[in-house]
C-alpha cells in the first residue's frame, strides 16, 4: 500500500498534468461547477473583513468569489499544485482582487495557526487528500469557534453521465481494476453521511448536507469528448490504457452516447452533487 507521501507525490504530478487542460477549459469548467460553488458560499454566509481558507482550490473557485465578497477581508488559496495555484493567482490578478494569497500544501497538514480562519471550502478536494479523516481535523483545528466547513463531493457515478458515459465506454476497451477506498478517487465520497462523518468525528456540529444539480454543457458532442478527455482526471488516466484505435473506438462510442443529450442547439449532460456544512463548536 502506498504512503501518504507517495499518494500526494502522485496527486501533485497528476494536477501539473492537468493544469494547462483545466485553464484552458476553465469558462465551461467553472459554468457547470457553479451550483456547487454557490451551494458553498450560501452555505458559508460570509460577511465582509471575514478570513477565508480554500483548500485544494485548483484555478481559483470558490475562493475568488467568496474574495470578492468580502473585500477588506483576506483569502487563502491552497493547493498541493503550484501550476494549478499559478492559474488561480493569475486569475485573481485579472479580477483585480488584491485580498487574496496562495499557499502550497496538502490539506491534511495545514501550515496555519489554531483558530485562524472564519470558514473553510473544499469544493472537490476531500476524496484526493490520503487521510481525510486527517484533513477534516486540519479544517476544524485552523477554523475560529463559531467557523463553518463547506464541501462538495460526487455522488454515485449513475447520476454523473457526464463521467460514467466515457467510463463506461472505456470499459468496454480495457478491463478496469476495482476502486480502492483507500485511496484518490473521484467517487470515494459518494456515500450519504460518508463527509458527515468526519465532521462529527472532528468535532464539528450543526451538520447539513444535500444533493446539488450541475450541468455539463458544451456545443457539441465532440467539444464534450475533448473537453472530457483534456481535464477529468478518471477519464484522462484510463484513456492513457489504451491504443489508438481502441481510443477511436471509445471516441465514436462516447459522441453517439451524448447525442442524446442535445437540447435547443447544445449538448447539456446532467450531472449530481452533494454539499456538506458544519459548524465548529
Amino acid at each position: 500500500m502506498p504512503t501518504n507521501d507517495e499518494i500526494r507525490d502522485a496527486q501533485r504530478a497528476t494536477w501539473a498534468r492537468l493544469s494547462p487542460s483545466w485553464d484552458k477549459w476553465d469558462a465551461l469548467i467553472m459554468e457547470q461547477l457553479r451550483p456547487a460553488r454557490d451551494a458553498i458560499v450560501e452555505s458559508l454566509d460570509v460577511h465582509d473583513g471575514q478570513h477565508h481558507l480554500d483548500v485544494a482550490a485548483g484555478t481559483g473557485e470558490p475562493g475568488l468569489s467568496i474574495a470578492r465578497l468580502a473585500p477588506n477581508g483576506r483569502v487563502v488559496l491552497t493547493d498541493l499544485s503550484p501550476e494549478m495555484l499559478h492559474v488561480a493567482s493569475r486569475r485573481a490578478a485579472e479580477q483585480r482582487l488584491t485580498n487574496v494569497e496562495t499557499v502550497v500544501c496538502s490539506g491534511d497538514e495545514l501550515p496555519f495557526g489554531d483558530a485562524t480562519f472564519d470558514s473553510v471550502s473544499v469544493r472537490f478536494g476531500y476524496m484526493f487528500f490520503p487521510d481525510m479523516a486527517a484533513a477534516t481535523a486540519e479544517f476544524a483545528r485552523v477554523l475560529k469557534p463559531g467557523g463553518r466547513v463547506a464541501a462538495t463531493v460526487w455522488i454515485d457515478p449513475d447520476a454523473n453521465p457526464w463521467t460514467s458515459i466515457p467510463m463506461d465506454a472505456i470499459g468496454t476497451e480495457v478491463a478496469m481494476p476495482p476502486t480502492d477506498p483507500d485511496r484518490p478517487h473521484m467517487f470515494r465520497c459518494a456515500a450519504p453521511g460518508f463527509i458527515s462523518l468526519l465532521y462529527d468525528g472532528a468535532g464539528l456540529g450543526d451538520v447539513r448536507e444535500w444533493d446539488v444539480d450541475v450541468e455539463l454543457v458544451t456545443q457539441s458532442a465532440e467539444q464534450f469528448w475533448d473537453m472530457i478527455c483534456d481535464h477529468v482526471s478518471l477519464v484522462a488516466a484510463a484513456l492513457g490504457q489504451v491504443d489508438a484505435e481502441a481510443r477511436e473506438r471509445i471516441h465514436t462510442d462516447v459522441v453517439a452516447r451524448v447525442q442524446a443529450f442535445e437540447r435547443a442547439g447544445a449538448f447539456r449532460v446532467p450531472g449530481r452533487a452533494r454539499c456538506i456544512v458544519g459548524a465548529k463548536r
